[in-house]
């Protein structure tokens, strides 16, 4: 049966105290386990405090945007249940209240917990209930604690488990995190790519196929095929939200929804919704909701080809700036750092390294979260923690990358078009548009030719009887580059 009680207690005076505990020590705190000390200066409570003493584990803490999007939930459970008369109008907003404060960062130092705690995220549903409860019994006067008249569980939890708010909080952490700031910064990098593709439209240089001299194209040509992949990258993200859209939440327990009303996941997603802006909606279907995690699964996919796509942006500029006197040295990158402590002069396309190392990292986090979005058992998957703090780090580590090579590579690289004019006139590869014309056998001789007695390939072709007027006509570097355009064997176009 959902909680259906009415309660009609005056409403305190609620006192205008700013967040902090002054007092030293600890004070006794209580769950079904029994009593245990806690700081007297934290707001959280006994399940906190167990979490932290069983899962002590590493350094890594649950994000920060879990508990933010955590007050989300709180705040939009407790105007629903005030509305319906489930909770008094005073308590409904008093925590509502205190979820902003939650929502807004300034409770950021209660959220202690460790990464790696039960798979559920229970300790955290709890960890936020505590404290949610605790400072609202500060700001009317009360004792810490005593969960007296503002319970963690009953109100402030009411209608709700951490089995379906837990994955709610996963899904709205990460809608914020990628539309925040995951596909601005891809946004501004397609678009620095782009600008470049059109600076440099007309500028040809040696294409390369299997790392080996291939036949021209522009570098505009060359970087609209960076701008396609990070405009895929872009479409194929804002297809994956639609999937984390839907909620979890009013399923409870196991997706039946028990203990909550009817109609209480509708209505709480929807407060959300206007909350955070952004089209949440309850799952249809809770089991899948909760059973699963294959929404935030696609979610970390999609994440993973953007780094996959990164990587090889990345690597490109790092070759094609290899230099600069012995490497291909096509692009200028800007000198940023000194790049050895040993060999004055030296810098390095470190931003390029920089991303290169993300995007390791990125596809590293991925597996993860594959493989624990396949633990999901019966009706819980219970490697919640894992997977949202993968996606939060994977969508935080890009997003920050991608503004750094764009601003200090992208945005400052230049070309050496001496070095690219040279190689352009060195090219044996454009012996290729003599093939159709010549035949394929006499423009390999020319080719060979070319290469074994050190000559261009249009001295090799005309001492190979390849008229000047026929090459010219036919070897134009910059028409190579267009496609539709082809010639007879009596130099005629057509």
């Amino acid at each position: 049966m959902a909680v259906q009680h009415r309660e009609r207690e005056a409403a305190p005076r609620i006192l205008d105290l700013p967040i902090g505990l002054e007092a030293s020590g600890t004070r006794t705190e209580s769950d079904s386990i029994g009593e245990i000390q806690v700081p007297a200066d934290h707001y959280w409570g006994a399940q906190t405090q167990r979490s932290l003493i069983h899962f002590d584990i590493g350094d890594d803490r649950m994000p920060k945007a879990v508990y933010h999007a955590y007050g989300f939930i709180k705040k939009a459970a407790a105007i629903v249940n005030g509305r319906a008369g489930r909770l008094p109008r005073w308590k409904a907003d008093l925590i509502s209240r205190v979820a902003d404060e939650v929502i807004g960062g300034d409770l950021n130092s209660e959220f202690p917990l460790y990464v790696w705690q039960t798979g559920s995220g229970t300790q955290s549903n709890m960890n936020v209930n505590e404290v949610i409860s605790n400072r609202a019994l500060q700001l009317i006067g009360g004792r810490l604690g005593s969960k007296d008249p503002v319970h963690p569980n009953d109100h402030v939890n009411m209608g709700q488990s951490s089995n379906d708010t837990f994955v709610t909080a996963m899904h709205i952490a990460a809608v914020q995190a990628i539309d925040s700031r995951l596909l601005p910064s891809l946004k501004r990098l397609r678009d620095a790519t782009a600008d470049k593709s059109r600076e440099w439209e007309h500028v040809v240089k040696i294409g390369r196929t299997h790392l080996e001299d291939a036949t021209p194209l522009t570098v505009g040509q060359e970087w609209s095929g960076y701008l396609a992949q990070l405009q895929d990258a872009t479409d194929h993200l804002e297809h994956t939200l639609t999937g984390l859209y839907r909620l979890a939440i009013g399923g409870t327990a196991v997706g039946t929804g028990l203990n909550a009303p009817p109609g209480f996941g509708d209505e709480v997603a929807g407060e959300i919704a206007d909350l955070t802006g952004q089209p949440f909606v309850s799952a249809p279907n809770k089991f899948a909701a909760q059973a699963s995690c294959d929404a935030l699964v696609r979610v970390s996919a999609a994440v993973r080809t953007l780094a996959v796509s990164l990587f090889k942006f990345a690597n490109d500029m790092r070759w094609l700036g290899s230099g600069p006197r012995t490497g291909l040295h096509e692009l200028i990158l800007p000198s940023n750092e000194p790049g050895s402590s040993i060999m004055p002069g030296k810098v390095n396309p470190t931003q390029a390294e920089a991303m290169l190392m993300v995007a390791i990292q990125v596809v590293g986090n991925d597996s993860a979260v594959s493989m624990a979005g396949a633990e999901g058992n019966f009706e819980l998957n219970a490697f919640r923690p894992v997977i949202i703090n993968n996606v939060l780090h994977s969508v935080r580590i890009l997003s920050d990358v991608m503004d750094h090579f764009r601003i200090y590579l992208i945005e400052g690289a230049r070309l050496d078009t001496t070095r690219l004019k040279d190689d352009v006139d060195r090219s044996i590869m454009m012996v290729t548009a003599l093939s159709p014309v010549i035949g394929y056998d006499k423009a390999s001789r020319i080719a060979h030719r070319a290469l074994d007695e050190d000559l261009t390939l249009k001295e090799a072709a005309l001492k190979s009887g390849v008229s000047q007027a026929l090459y010219d006509k036919v070897v134009d570097p910059e028409r190579l580059t267009q496609p539709g355009v082809a010639v007879s064997g009596d130099g005629a176009e057509h």
